[in-house]
């Protein structure tokens, strides 16, 4: 931009200074008005010191975006420049000949890589194609740039890339192939866990997902176990069915009994009850009722001298 400011610069004055001397384009000479070639000497130099200044000069203005850290680089100072760093933000004007400015975005960026395998609990391979967000701690940047010098598409694409499949694969090295597809948010889980304590110093990972795929031999295998695990969680159903409805059976029919019994001690004691209120004399009573069944005569006290007078 610095460049582009110059050139603009200088063709400005170029032009202001040959229309202010333009009167002197022209000279007299014995012959007439003929044009006067040094008029547009000091206009063209000037145009030429511009461009060779724009073109030649080491300055650049840059600005470091909003959500960005920005890092001055000093090329020319102790090990190469990366003992000595200052931290940007807004327009920043450096000499690009002795320092370079990186930006850095500290808001959250989404990567994913390229199919890789790793190796799971038992040698079984699988294939992984691992997606994630990434935010880069501010604080930071300027210990990162120190330890790895390069710019966050380097990092992501190097550093970044080697330490996220490295902790997917460690933790994938603990889980049996089975279990991580029965239990992949927990998988997922320990490696968010796992790739945070590796990448605490400088990013915090969140998001992540494998998207991990099994080889076809071993889905076929992991789909018949699956459909094994399903059937007998059907068959052991099946049977806790059977057995609530053989207690309920059981229940019934012990209610049944109850009731049986029930009503077997109360007829046993309505009898009991009858009994004790046959005397002999009722009995007696019985038969001559039904001997004159149409004697309109009640004995009014059942047992009485009377009553036995009365049917004599």
């Amino acid at each position: 931009m610095i460049s582009t400011i110059i050139i603009v610069l200088s063709l400005i004055m170029a032009i202001v200074i040959a229309l202010s001397t333009r009167e002197s384009s022209t000279k007299q000479t014995n012959w007439g008005t003929e044009f006067n070639s040094v008029w547009l000497i000091k206009p063209i130099l000037i145009l030429v010191l511009g461009l060779t200044l724009g073109f030649t000069q080491p300055y650049k203005l840059d600005r470091v975006d909003a959500g960005n850290v920005g890092i001055k680089v000093n090329l020319s100072g102790d090990a190469r420049g990366v003992s000595k760093y200052e931290y940007k933000t807004g327009w920043v004007v450096f000499n690009t000949w002795t320092e370079q400015l990186y930006q850095f975005p500290v808001f959250q960026q989404t990567i994913g890589y390229e199919k890789q395998q790793v190796i799971t609990k038992g040698g079984f391979p699988a294939t992984i194609h691992p997606s994630f967000n990434y935010s880069l701690k501010a604080g930071a940047v300027g210990d990162m740039f120190q330890n790895l010098r390069l710019d966050i598409k380097s990092v992501e694409q190097g550093w970044l890339q080697t330490a996220i499949v490295g902790a997917i694969n460690d933790v994938a090295n603990k889980w049996e192939v089975d279990k991580i597809f029965n239990e992949r948010e927990q998988f997922e889980a320990a490696i968010k866990t796992e790739c945070n304590k590796r990448l605490s110093k400088w990013f915090t990972v969140s998001q992540l997902r494998t998207n991990i795929v099994p080889p076809q031999s071993l889905q076929e295998t992991i789909i018949a176990k699956t459909r094994a695990i399903q059937q007998a969680q059907a068959e052991d159903q099946k049977a806790l069915t059977a057995e609530a409805e053989a207690r309920k059976k059981v229940a019934i029919a012990n209610g049944d009994a109850q009731q049986t019994i029930i009503a077997a001690k109360a007829q046993a004691e309505a009898m009991r009850i009858r009994k004790q209120e046959i005397t002999p004399l009722y009995v007696e009573y019985l038969k001559w009722i039904d001997i004159n069944p149409n004697t309109p005569r009640v004995p009014q006290v059942v047992g009485s001298t009377a009553v036995l007078n009365q049917l004599k």
